[in-house]
């Protein structure tokens, strides 16, 4: 996932570079997208394993 969103905003750095910059915006809102879903199931995968049970 966050490599997905770096390769977005790669993309998007590009397309700026060359002057397509609805491209560019369109890549770095995908590229916030991912970056803010690896985010929230990185929290999750850190809080989950607390609350389990252990037998």
């Amino acid at each position: 996932m966050l490599r997905w969103s770096v390769t977005f905003f790669l993309i998007a750095m590009v397309a700026a570079l060359f002057g397509f910059t609805g491209i560019a915006v369109e890549a770095v809102a995908i590229a916030k997208v991912l970056f803010i879903i690896f985010l929230i199931l990185f929290v999750i995968s850190l809080i989950v394993p607390r609350f389990r049970r252990r037998e």
